[in-house]
């Protein structure tokens, strides 16, 4: 016997709007699967330059894993970390999760112990599964170190571990992924073992990102809640089964989650994942695999167009559209994409993990939207912008852009004062992002009200580094700012001031304390700018929106590397 579903803010009448138009359904993850196996089963779904899975193939297994994971002890509503790179694998374990009610909780390569560690103690995983090794990190070591102090934490599961290392995994308790797999069963008889359905209603996935304070919140989302947002994303992108989704955004993040899993699962598409990014390489797998759509972060089309002009062979011809997400697109990496790719439009799309999708451009609209915003409303949902008191300010005037709708997260994981925090009186959940929406309702971020910065389309808490640093024993006092990079958006960078009789460290010597606690590379700052004293305000705030202004002037000059002063 289950419960009813927690909607948390949806009311009655909403959820009720969202099943009579078809924007919410009564089909879960394995529901949706079976019916692709059963209408095409012989089509390749998901490759990722090493393996591949058909549609059929996909279903049989995952319900062979599920029955596995079933019998080494999870049940509906545990939770599972999944970090992996962009493998196929990653596809097959959300459909065996998602088959016994399991929430998986996806996590980036890119972390390392203290973001995983906050991430294993506030969901309160019960496994994580992760590489045996990958780009030569060792993440199962991590995580027994995690699990020594993680009470919810009993099992590690690692994929693609070398033959010669499964005897030690063993004695040292850790699963194999592919051992977990149960032989000589049919998913009927999955079926009659589980004797469960999971509801579309129910917690799916729990998505963390950053925002103003120093650690992730967890985004709940049901199976409906991120379908919606990946129906309406469908239809904007004019996607058919004839669709190849490429993916090289990461697969444990709600872009690539969305656009790489979900949304060619619902046009019955196909998806190419790749793990690493190489514009090189890209070119060729794009080619060989016939892709013709992606979503990513802006500066993966500008590395691609750039290594398309140094091999004027490459035929990137099968390619119809590219959408960029994470930050404006500059009009001259559109009109430079227009005449690279003649045959594919390029859109601007603008989201966050609470809500995925707020506004995006679609197929249908005309070519200059993309330059001069980032997309109207989708469909079903409603987007405002909104003053200080939640309610919706004059066109051209600009605000937080605030969002009501189907595809909304329930809750922050085990905040609730934050997740009240959100909402407009008229139930708009605000993004803390800045933007100006237009007289037919199209929308241009123009800035933020939280303290991040946003790298290549990675949100990085500004807090969460200088938290790290704030006992750095060379440092009376300091500053994190973005600061404007051609290619990625923004970059870190960190404002210093020495202790008395020490000197400022170096951008290679801060990276190497932040890495040596925990913090993932790319989050560390690529710019260490030493001064006499930080700008503050008479109540004794740090003037940030100075520091900005200094380093985007002072990269327009010469610069040495490292430590410097202005």
């Amino acid at each position: 016997m289950t419960s009813e579903p927690d909607l948390g803010r949806y009311t009655p009448a909403q959820i009720e709007e969202f099943y009579a138009s078809a924007q919410w359904a009564d089909e879960n993850f394995t529901e949706l699967l079976r019916s692709r196996a059963e209408s095409n089963p012989g089509k390749v779904f998901v490759t990722d330059g090493t393996y591949a899975l058909t549609f059929d193939g996909l279903y049989e297994s995952s319900q062979r894993l599920a029955l596995g994971l079933y019998r080494h002890g999870l049940r509906p509503g545990d939770r599972v970390a999944v970090q992996l790179p962009n493998w196929a694998a990653f596809v097959l374990l959300a459909a065996a999760l998602a088959r016994i009610g399991v929430v998986m909780v996806p996590v980036m390569p890119i972390y390392r112990k203290d973001e995983v560690s906050h991430v294993v103690a506030d969901a309160g995983v019960r496994m994580a599964i992760a590489p045996a090794e990958f780009k030569g990190f060792d993440y199962v070591g991590m995580l027994e170190e995690i699990r020594r102090d993680a009470p919810t934490l009993q099992s590690i599961v690692a994929v693609r571990a070398p033959r010669d290392r499964k005897m030690a995994y063993a004695e040292r308790g850790i699963e194999v992924l592919e051992d977990l797999m149960v032989a000589g069963v049919d998913p009927e008889q999955v079926d009659a073992e589980l004797g469960f359905r999971a509801h579309p209603d129910d917690p799916f996935v729990i998505v963390y990102t950053s925002g103003t304070t120093s650690r992730p919140k967890g985004c709940v989302h049901t199976f409906n809640t991120y379908a919606a947002g990946a129906r309406a994303l469908t239809v904007a992108f004019g996607h058919t089964e004839s669709d190849v989704q490429f993916g090289p955004s990461p697969i444990t993040h709600t872009t690539g989650l969305v656009t790489s899993v979900l949304v060619p699962l619902l046009a019955g598409a196909a998806t190419h994942i790749m793990a690493e990014w190489s514009p090189v390489r890209a070119l060729a797998e794009i080619e060989q695999y016939g892709c013709t759509a992606a979503v990513t972060a802006t500066t993966f089309l500008q590395t691609l167009l750039a290594a398309a002009e140094e091999r004027p062979g490459a035929d990137l011809s099968s390619l119809r559209v590219w959408t960029c997400a994470g930050s404006p697109i500059p009009a001259t990496v559109v009109e430079h994409a227009k005449a690279a790719l003649p045959t594919a439009s390029v859109l601007s799309l603008y989201g966050r993990s609470e809500n995925l999708s707020t506004t995006t451009c679609t197929v249908a609209d005309a070519p200059e939207r993309a330059i001069k915003s980032d997309g109207a409303a989708l469909p079903g949902a409603e987007v405002k912008i909104v003053g200080d008191d939640g309610l919706e300010v004059p066109r051209g005037t600009e605000g937080d852009i605030a969002y009501r709708g189907p595809s909304h997260m329930i809750e922050y994981l085990n905040r609730p004062a934050e997740t009240a925090e959100l909402f407009t009186p008229q139930g708009y959940s605000r993004s803390g992002d800045l933007g100006v929406m237009d007289a037919d309702g199209y929308v241009r971020v123009t800035g933020r009200t939280k303290d991040i910065v946003i790298r290549g389309g990675m949100n990085i808490s500004v807090r969460e580094v200088e938290d790290k640093l704030a006992d750095h024993p060379d440092l009376s006092a300091l500053a994190v700012v973005g600061m404007p990079d051609e290619r990625l958006g923004e970059k870190v960078c960190c404002y210093v001031v020495a202790r008395e009789g020490h000197r400022a460290p170096t951008v290679e010597e801060l990276r190497g304390y932040l890495v040596e606690r925990g913090v993932a590379i790319q989050k560390t700052p690529e710019r260490v700018v030493a001064v006499e004293e930080l700008p503050m305000t008479a109540t004794g705030k740090i003037q940030k929106h100075l520091l900005r202004r200094q380093i985007a002037a002072e990269l327009n000059q010469p610069t040495a590397s490292g430590a410097h002063r202005p």
